[in-house]
């Protein structure tokens, strides 16, 4: 995350004055900020929604907002990691693992504790909880609202042999009718399961389930 002050780079410094950040090019660094060609620029950051992107040669950059603090979140297309990937492996698919739930609402929208892989912790707003049952036990789970879909973060006893140790993403449409189908075969392992950069959330709580769901994305390399 930046210090205040600023972070040079051979693109450029980013300078961090005031709650505002603010990208200068360096000499002979054709630096695109939304396809438009700068020189310095105040940079949205994802707070916004809709964040600036830079553009200088094979990088991206984007500023992020977690908490009171800020980052720079980078991009390259000709990194290592990235021309190493070999690609996802999946649990088999099984119908077992979609499974439909009774959507609950909270009255107004509870405030639940959402810690992150950078230690912090932050309050979000969750809609309401969803209640299904596994193996004869019943379970729930409490989601956020991204966008217009349902946003699932949770753990289960897959974690860390099987699945990334600090749980999965699972995304979902909005409640119908009072329903919610959980198709836990669309698992996915968080950005951090990838790059040690991320700054994923992690599973709430609650979100701590007893129970193995053999479903979804496997867990990545080490």
């Amino acid at each position: 995350m930046l210090p205040p002050g600023s972070a040079p780079g051979i693109t450029g410094a980013f300078h961090f004055r005031n709650g505002a950040v603010v990208f200068e090019a360096a000499s002979g660094a054709p630096a695109m900020l939304n396809d438009r060609l700068v020189t310095r620029a105040a940079m949205k950051s994802d707070a916004s929604g809709s964040p600036d992107l830079l553009r200088v040669n094979d990088l991206t950059m984007f500023v992020i907002k977690r908490g009171k603090r800020f980052g720079i979140r980078l991009r390259d297309k000709n990194s290592a990691a990235r021309k190493a990937f070999d690609g996802l492996k999946h649990f088999p698919i099984r119908e077992r693992y979609r499974v439909k739930a009774k959507f609950v609402p909270y009255h107004p929208p509870k405030k639940i504790a959402v810690p992150n892989i950078l230690g912090s912790v932050e309050e979000a707003a969750s809609p309401g909880y969803v209640e299904f049952t596994l193996d004869g036990r019943r379970y729930r789970l409490d989601p956020l609202v991204e966008g217009e879909e349902l946003f699932f973060i949770f753990q289960d006893l897959t974690a860390a042999k099987e699945t990334y140790p600090a749980g999965r993403f699972l995304y979902t449409p909005m409640p119908k009718n009072g329903e919610v189908i959980l198709d836990f075969n669309r698992a996915i392992n968080p950005p951090c399961a990838f790059t040690p950069y991320a700054t994923c959330p992690l599973p709430p709580q609650q979100n701590h389930l007893a129970v193995r769901i053999p479903a979804g994305e496997l867990r990545y390399g080490h």
